[in-house]
Order: C-alpha cells, then sequence, then structure tokens
C-alpha cells in the first residue's frame, strides 16, 4: 500500500517572517496521518526570512533531526549550548519534555529553509544529548546515503529509535531502489525536483508512505533530491482514504 501525500494537502501556516508545511497536522483529527507514520512523528518545512524565529519546546521526549537545506540556522539549547547549522548540515537532538530548543535564520540578509524531523524515542527517559554532521553533496550523489541510524552505521547519527533516514540527490533518469524488510515500512519526501514512483508522478514538497511493500524505488525526471526514512513495523491508519495499492 502506498499512501500519497500531495505537497497542497500539507497543511500551510503563515506568519510575517516564518512560513511552515506540516506533512502531518497532529491538530486535524480527521487525517488519518494526524499523529504521523509509524514512529515518524512530523516533517515540517520551514522558509525562515532574515531574522526570523523557529523556537519549540516538545511537550514529551523526541529525538529531532535538523536538516539545513539552504542558508544556515544558529541555534541556542536549554543547556547553554550554542551553535550554527550550515547548509549541507544535520543535527540530532534529543529533547526531553520542556526543555526548549530556541533556532533563528543566523543571516540579516538571506533566507533559510529547514526542515524538521521528529521520531518518537523507543523509550522514555533518554538522556538529553546533541550532535551535528555535515553530509557533503558527493556522497549523496546518485545514491542513498544514510545520515541517522540506532547504531550510527557508515558515520551517521545515532537516533534512539528503530529509524534509517536517507538522503540523496539525484540526477535527471537516476533510478534508485531501497529495499524494504518484512514487516517494516517507510516514508519518502521529495525535498526538490520531480521523480516517477511506478505510474505516480511526485514533485518538490509531495511525500509517501509505504506498508506491506517490498521496496521504494523510483526514478528521477530531472535534478531531485529526496529524504527517505525506513521504519520499524507499524499499523496501517484507519480509513485510509489515500491508499493505492
Amino acid at each position: 500500500m502506498i499512501t500519497l501525500r500531495r505537497a497542497t494537502e500539507r497543511h500551510h501556516d503563515s506568519r510575517r517572517k516564518h512560513d511552515v508545511w506540516l506533512t502531518f497536522d497532529a491538530k486535524d483529527r480527521t487525517d488519518p496521518l494526524a499523529d504521523g507514520f509509524g514512529a515518524l512523528q512530523i516533517l515540517d518545512e520551514d522558509r525562515l526570512s532574515p531574522g526570523a524565529d523557529l523556537s519549540r519546546r516538545p511537550d514529551r521526549d523526541a529525538e529531532i533531526v535538523t536538516y539545513v537545506c539552504g542558508g544556515a540556522l544558529a541555534y541556542d539549547d536549554s543547556m547553554g549550548r550554542p551553535g550554527v547549522i550550515q547548509a549541507g548540515e544535520f543535527r540530532r537532538t534529543t529533547a526531553g519534555r520542556g526543555r526548549r530548543q530556541h533556532e533563528t535564520n543566523a543571516s540579516r540578509s538571506d533566507s533559510a529553509r529547514v526542515f524538521q524531523i521528529w521520531f518518537r524515542p523507543a523509550q522514555a527517559g533518554v538522556d538529553p544529548g546533541h550532535e551535528q554532521k555535515r553530509f557533503s553533496t558527493a556522497e549523496r550523489r546518485g545514491e542513498l546515503c544514510v545520515v541517522a541510524s540506532p547504531d550510527g552505521r557508515r558515520g551517521s547519527l545515532r537516533i534512539h529509535q528503530d529509524a534509517l533516514l536517507y538522503s540523496a540527490m539525484l540526477g535527471r533518469g537516476k533510478h534508485v531502489v531501497h529495499e524494504l524488510r518484512e514487516g517494516r515500512c517507510a516514508w519518502l519526501h521529495l525535498v526538490e525536483g520531480e521523480a516517477t514512483l511506478g505510474d505516480l508522478v511526485l514533485s518538490s514538497g509531495d511525500g509517501a508512505g509505504f506498508t506491506a511493500e517490498r521496496a521504494v524505488s523510483l526514478t528521477a525526471r530531472e535534478e531531485t533530491e529526496i529524504l527517505l526514512v525506513d521504519l520499524g513495523a507499524k499499523r496501517p491508519p484507519s480509513n485510509d482514504t489515500g491508499g493505492v495499492p
């Protein structure tokens, strides 16, 4: 089963200096994907004008991976640790309930484009922590590069969840296949570009969930960037009106 989430179906919240698109909107209780997809709780795209603020305070434990796609993001957490995430860098934050995470566009002249990916931790009470790493375009060009995993494989960020986060930049005509082990599911998000998924055409901002599928197989129709999350077993959402067999 493939569950589609078109870019236009995401909840869009626009403020004076901050636009955000929510793949999963927890406030929309009519949406079967309101609570996310398996252990994947949040996948937000934020566009920040110069000086715009991106503060948050999780109401529960969370594993957060922040990807700066363009620009730079300055942060200061409740432990008093400031820093900057540059374009092409990923940062993992293990955040406890109520811990403040304050982030701001680091530039006074350029906008920033940021993706926030939140996972439910596999267990409660994990010690807060953080880790940051740059994954170059060369590492992600033409193949799936693992950027986060539970065991830190291939130099990836270590997260406290049975999930693998991949990033890839694909040239026109490039075909990639990611096999899914039995009982696992996946979520695909197009950061930029256009790709075919069987008979489906996905464009920038589109997402697709894979349940009881043997593989994720797609072909780029132009220069395309993707994020792919391989997740442990999940129950298919009820009333799955967006499903494509």
